[in-house]
Parts: C-alpha cells; structure tokens; sequence
C-alpha cells in the first residue's frame, strides 16, 4: 500500500509538548511561537521529519497555522478543515479558529500582551507571510524574532525522522516533451528580458520540472528536496544531498548543472549578495533566503517563480501523457466501481477496504508509480469532512442508505490523476438525489464553459456555485486547483476558486468539483480533471476557449434527478457517458464491460 491506515496521535500527546514550548518561551523570552504547516521549501506536503504541526497539535491537515502564547492556543484553518480539525486536536489546549488572515490578528490581540514578542523560525514562513504580518502587527507595539533553530525541533530531539534521502530519477524528454537545457535556455533569456541576474528557485517541483527529474522525497510527490540558483549564464546550481544523484541521474544533471552540496547554499546566498547582482526571489520563497540574499534591497526584485506558468502550460507530450495516464486511470476506477456495486450488495465492505481494493486496481496496470494523495475515502458523516482521512481509529462500514465519497488519484510517468466519485449504497433519500444533481449542474457548467483570453478561474467558479446558490446551498473550497504532469496533484498558478487570479492559459490542466457537505450526514463531491483548449472561432466578435475533460469514470445515474437537468445538461452527460463506455470498453473484462454498459446508458 502506499499510504498506511495508522491511527494519529492521541489528542492527549500534545499537552506535555505545548508546556515544554513554554517552558522554551520563557527561556527565550517570547510570548508567543507560530506553528506552521510548512517545510523550508514550502511544500504543501511535507516529510516525516517536517510534519511539526501535526506533533504539536494532532491536526494532520495540509494546511494551517498553530500559535502557543503563555496562557492561550489556537489553531487556525481554512473551510476545509472546519470539521476535521477539531476532532484531532484536545479542544482544551487548541482553540480552533477560521483561517489566519482574517482571524490571526484578532486572536493575537485579544491574547497577547503590549510589546510582545512573537517566535518564528524564517525557514517555515514565505517573504509574503512576514512581510504581511509586519505591516499588520506594526502598530500594536509587538516584534517578530526569527529564531536561529526551530523551537518545536528542540523539543521533538531525538525521536524526529531524518531528512528524507531517496535517488533522483530522470523523466524521459519524450514525456517531458522539452529538454532541460531547452528549458534553462528559456529561463536564462527570461532573466535577461526582465533585468535580472540570477533567480533562487526554492520550489521543488519547479526544480524537477526545470531540470526534467522526479524523485520520492515526499509521499505520493515525485518531487526532490533541494535549491537552485540560475544565473543569466552559464551552468545553474543545484544544492542537492549528494547520496540523492547516482547513475543516470548523476550524468544528466551533470551535463546540465554545477552539483553543490546543500550546506554550502548559505555561502553561495551571501556571494550573491556581495556580488551587487539583481537577484529575483518568488513570494513563495522563505523569508531566510530572503535575508540571506540582503533582503529587502532594491537589488531584490520579489516576483513570481519563472518556472510555474510554463511548468503549468502542458505541452504536446505533457498532454498526450495525461491523456494515457487517465485513460489507464479510468479503467481501474471502472473496475472498482464495479467491484464495489457487487460486493456492497452482499458482504460488508468497510473505508479501508475501498481503499484497498482500489489501489489494487491501479497497480494491476503495472504502471502505477504512487498514489497522487491519500485517497479520501469517507461514508456517511465521514464524506462531509472534506480532506477526510480513513485510519485504524476512524474505520466505519459502508451500510446501505449512505453516500459514500471516494476521491482519489494515481502518479503515473506519463501523467497524474484526480478523480472524486460520490455513490449510492441502497436507495438514497430524495434530499441526497437532489444535491447531488444540484453539484452536477455546477459540474456541467464548468465542462460546458466557453471564455475568451483573459478569463481567470475567481470568473468562472461562480458557474459551479450557481444551482447551489438558488437553493441556498454552497461549499467552503476552491472549485478547481492546477495538477501537474508527474508532478504535485496541486499546482499553480491556476485555480478555478474565490482566490483565481490567475488568466486560464491552453494547455492548463485544473480539477473541476464542486461539492455540498452536510455536517453529520453525508458529503457530495463530482471531480474530472480538465485541460483548457486552443482559442477557437465559433462565429462571434473574438476566439473563446474551453474545457476539454480528461477523466474517463461515469457519474452514478442512481443519484440524478433527470427532470432538474435541462435539455443541455442531459445532452453532455450522456455524450460524456458514451465517451467512457466507448472509449474504456476494450480495456475490460466481461463483468466490468457489462456493468459499464448500464452504468453509462442514456440518462
């Protein structure tokens, strides 16, 4: 398996770590620490060994912000979390709030002291992150102090995982689709066009994208740990654990790079600042590299990661990999929903076996590198908590009567998949039959879209919202997130969300799912993953784009309300349907090809 069914930590672990964090403030004379869910790279997942709030808190979340002040706690998440949260963590200790930048200040000063001094450790925070709360805390008398070692590591010692150390290995350029010395080359006059004389790259799959290598220093990213600095010249650096680069990976990236051992980025960073060069930094970056390098000057330009659009703009290669990666995908996720249709209806079948069986599915390809995430596999209430993870402790059957969501995805070498199905066990209510019709009609608006150049995802996302919204319904997440080519199943810049500003360029590859969550009962969410297409005339004033839909898997017929569809909508469910029926049957056996057949008849 690649993700394991361990229960967490004991909410009650956490109390004897929150009191020696306290006991380390008042040694070092702070009032107040941050938390972060972070890594030095920024990485929305992290290894073993940066998994501090996790420790700390219990929350095993992808995102979100804990402070330990003298006498109080929070921990701050966003909509996804709002249920999750506070069954993890000792609610006694933790005070779960909303999402930092609009609750964060407000706790803070009901909390803290005038003049107060407030811990962070500048590796786990963005240049963004400080800068925002500088200007915040500016006029309340309180300081920041960047602390030379992080305080949750002095206390973890001994018995924190070592830094992750696994090989490189090098994508292949007919699936990468460009060279990486094409890639540096486009980089290099990037640089030069904008005035700048070198760039640090601190994101790490902007690294693997650049330099066409994947690795597994993060579960379910083939991603690897390290840094870069490119220069308008010349060979990059890379600052990369030597053990990391052996074999082929050792004489591509040697043809390519000047290899640097990670303990020498520091020397390397204060070169660049005694050079007087023009040095460009993302946001995103840490706040140490952005001291290191001399931060803030005028000779540090903040803008954004050269590599994340055309990282998120696929080529031909990019998307005709993730066209056979869903492909093979989509027969696996059929045989599962068949699988799963036949054993529901007459044995027990519990969340971990669902999870099981279905990984199970997409290793028969032999294809099957990791899975793309943990895969969300929640019955019931469990399906209303939305990044919702099924362990040992958490374990329920599937009963009949349930919804039963499954959100899952595969990391293939040509492609990474995302798909999220929400099923039928027995007869759902009307209510559920309903909801669930209102979330496709979002769905369909997405699929259907038609926008000219210029359309960002914040213009689009009210299209899935739209039913909802006429009922008085919604969901607290985004619509739709970036996903990579072998790459992080979440990638930007591009999102289909409240927060996307970023212009929907062909070849981006995003999510399209909308949901509806009711607390206690049960959750909906409908996902296909969505390529935007080429501009093209269709008769009126400019060129518009769209969405084609790379996910092959039907929607369960069983959960529509047909007469709440209208004329258009039931026309591209039943075209999509008969793409997949057409399209994945010579991939099957017998008893999948039968059940595919009705599962994908005319609605």
């Amino acid at each position: 398996m690649f993700q394991s069914f361990d229960a967490p930590q004991p909410a009650t672990a956490t109390a004897p770590r929150v009191a020696a964090m306290r006991t380390l403030m008042a040694k070092l004379r702070l009032d107040a620490v941050l938390i972060p869910r972070a890594d030095e790279y920024q990485n929305e997942y992290v290894p073993a060994n940066a998994e501090r709030l996790a420790w700390m808190t219990g929350f095993t979340g992808s995102a979100g912000l804990a402070v330990v002040a003298t006498h109080a706690a929070a921990l701050f998440v966003d909509g996804r979390y709002t249920v999750q949260a506070p069954q993890e963590v000792d609610t006694a200790i933790y005070g779960v709030k909303g999402i930092r930048t609009t609750e964060l200040i407000p706790w803070l000063t009901a909390t803290l002291p005038p003049n107060a001094a407030i811990g962070f450790d500048p590796k786990l925070h963005t240049i963004a992150e400080i800068d925002q709360l500088r200007e915040q805390i500016a006029e309340r008398g309180w300081s920041l102090k960047a602390l030379p070692k992080n305080p949750v590591d002095r206390i973890w010692g001994a018995d924190r995982p070592p830094e992750p150390r696994r090989a490189v290995i090098v994508q292949p350029v007919e699936l990468a689709g460009r060279s990486a010395a094409d890639k540096i080359a486009e980089l290099q006059k990037t640089l030069k066009s904008s005035g700048h004389d070198a760039v640090v790259l601190t994101a790490p799959d902007s690294i693997c994208w650049l330099l066409n290598m994947r690795g597994a220093d993060v579960a379910h990213n083939p991603i690897v740990l390290a840094y870069a600095i490119v220069g308008i010249s010349g060979k990059p650096e890379l600052f990369i654990a030597p053990e990391k680069v052996t074999g082929e990976a050792k004489a591509h990236l040697a043809s390519l790079v000047k290899l640097r051992a990670p303990d020498t980025l520091t020397a390397a960073l204060q070169d660049l600042k005694a050079s007087g060069k023009t040095i460009r930094i993302a946001p995103s970056a840490s706040w140490w590299i952005f001291k290191k390098l001399g931060g803030p000057s005028k000779r540090i330009k903040k803008a954004a990661d050269p590599c994340t659009e055309p990282k998120a703009i696929k080529n031909a290669a990019e998307i005709a990999g993730s066209r056979n990666a869903h492909l093979r995908d989509g027969a696996a996720v059929v045989r599962f929903l068949a699988w799963f249709d036949k054993a529901i209806a007459k044995d027990t079948v519990d969340e971990i076996a669902a999870v099981t069986a279905l990984e199970k599915f997409r290793s028969d390809s032999n294809e099957l590198k990791e899975i793309s995430f943990p895969t969300i596999s929640g019955s019931g209430a469990n399906g209303a908590i939305v990044h919702y993870r099924v362990t040992q402790a958490s374990n329920r059957a599937i009963v009949p009567g349930e919804l039963f969501l499954i959100d899952s995805g595969g990391q293939y070498a040509d492609g990474t998949t995302d798909i999220t199905r929400t099923i039928a066990t027995g007869t759902p209510t009307q209510e559920m039959r309903e909801r669930f019709t209102l979330v496709l009609k979002g769905m369909i608006a997405i699929s259907r879209a038609t926008f000219p150049r210029g359309t960002r995802g914040i213009d689009l996302d009210p299209f899935a919202r739209r039913a909802l919204w006429a009922h008085g319904l919604n969901y607290d997440h985004g619509t739709g997130h970036g996903v990579g080519s072998y790459l992080c199943v979440h990638e930007g810049p591009q999102s289909i969300s409240k927060a996307g500003q970023a212009e929907l360029k062909p070849g981006m590859i995003c999510s399209n799912e909308p949901g509806y969550y009711k607390a206690g009962a049960y959750g909906i969410r409908i996902e296909n993953l969505v390529v935007v297409t080429e501009p093209e005339d269709i008769g009126g004033d400019l060129p518009v784009m769209g969405f084609d839909t790379l996910t092959l898997a039907p929607i369960d017929r069983r959960l529509i309300v047909p007469e709440m569809l209208d004329t258009a909508e039931r026309d591209w469910l039943d075209a999509y349907h008969k793409r997949v029926a057409t399209t994945l049957s010579p991939l099957l056996d017998p008893e999948p090809r039968r059940w595919l057949k009705a599962a994908t008849a005319k609605l």
